[in-house]
């Protein structure tokens, strides 16, 4: 079904998935989001970049910005969030066990969406910060992080 949210697909995808259907393999590997996942000393942090250029920011003090696509202003730092996470995807395989608890303090989750499923690596921030796939995935996220909480206080003061 054209037109529907990057999450929908996924949800449509992981049902199926559960029923025994898979995508096909030029499709199943595919990223349509990217969660970002940092541990913090209070909890965790989260930036969420979908290919429909919808985009999410959780705090771990409970605050959040939703991005519904109101314009294209972000479309560019999505993308690089996508593009560095499709280069990863590339070199792993989807995660096949349950999902961990969330990352402790000083860790980082990459959580990589697909139609064959989640794809993720996850230690120390500084171990993947030096990593020649994970620097470009958590500056892209960084940066989607920090354009989302520009423009919030920018439009706020409209």
């Amino acid at each position: 079904m054209p037109e529907l949210e990057s999450r929908h697909y996924l949800q449509a995808c992981h049902f199926l998935r559960e029923l025994g259907v898979n995508q096909p393999q030029e499709e199943g590997k595919d990223v349509l989001g990217v969660i970002v996942e940092v541990g913090m000393k209070d909890g965790v942090d989260l930036i969420v970049g979908y290919s429909d250029h919808h985009a999410r920011y959780y705090n771990y003090s409970g605050a959040a910005i939703i991005w519904e696509k109101p314009d294209s202003t972000l479309d560019a730092s999505i993308d690089v969030l996508l593009q560095a996470g499709q280069a990863v995807v590339r070199a792993i395989g989807p995660w096949k066990e349950s999902r961990p608890p969330a990352p402790r303090t000083g860790n980082a989750r990459i959580n990589l969406l697909t139609p064959s499923g989640l794809h993720f690596g996850e230690g120390p921030y500084d171990a993947l910060w030096k990593d020649p796939m994970g620097r470009p995935l958590l500056a892209a996220a960084y940066r989607l992080m920090h354009e989302l909480i520009e423009l919030t206080k920018r439009r706020g003061k409209d």
